[in-house]
């Protein structure tokens, strides 16, 4: 991680899945589509890896 940012390489998944439906605001899926354009990856494999990075480093108070 640089500077705490999320950074992403190239990895496919590999595993057992769920399908799971989201509610998101029309601004984040248009920031989430520009990083998946501009990384060459899908847009679920960019929540995944957000997802993952939040459950990872999450502080419950």
């Amino acid at each position: 991680m640089e500077d705490g940012k999320l950074v992403i390489r190239p990895k496919r998944f590999s595993g057992d899945s769920s399908v799971l439906s989201l509610r998101l605001p029309n601004e984040l899926v248009a920031r989430l589509d520009e990083i998946a354009e501009s990384t060459n990856r899908t847009r679920n494999d960019i929540v995944l890896k957000c997802l993952e990075y939040a459950v990872e480093n999450i502080e419950i108070d």
